[in-house]
Formats: C-alpha cells, sequence, structure tokens
C-alpha cells in the first residue's frame, strides 16, 4: 500500500519536512516513490503539488493523520471532488 507521509530532514531542532509517496512498509527516510510537497511547521509555510497528490489519491494512496490535516488546510479534498 502506498502512504502519504512526511520525511524529515534539515538541522538539529530546525526540522522540515517533505510530504513524499512511499510505501507503508519502508523506513520513513527511505527513498521515495514521489516527492509531493514541502511544509516547514516553524513558518507554517506549506507548498504542494496539488495535481500530483490527486493523482495519488485516486490511485488510492493513503495519507497520515498529520498529512491529511495539510491537505485539507489546502483545500485539496475539494479539487478531489471536482
Amino acid at each position: 500500500m502506498v502512504k502519504l507521509r512526511l520525511k524529515r530532514y534539515g538541522k538539529k531542532f530546525e526540522a522540515s519536512y517533505r510530504i513524499i509517496a512511499i510505501h507503508s512498509t519502508t523506513r520513513r527516510d527511505a527513498r521515495p516513490l514521489e516527492e509531493l510537497g514541502y511544509y516547514n511547521p516553524r513558518t507554517d509555510e506549506v507548498r504542494l503539488d496539488t495535481d500530483a497528490i490527486v493523482r495519488r489519491l485516486k490511485q488510492g494512496a493513503q495519507p497520515t493523520d498529520t498529512v491529511r490535516r495539510i491537505f485539507e488546510k489546502a483545500n485539496v479534498y475539494e479539487q478531489l471532488k471536482a
């Protein structure tokens, strides 16, 4: 099963995250199938490739709870319905 989840990177105590598509059985920092966006919790900056995210969701990818909340704030699910 493909999951949409966060991949941590950055300096210690200054983490940033990439939103990635990856198989559910692989480790957090493994090589992703595709990078779909960026999330910086310190500045609340979010950049998303919505076309790729909608395509992955239509293929059956399951987002984690945190990624689902980021998508809800960015109105990704409204684009999925359209």
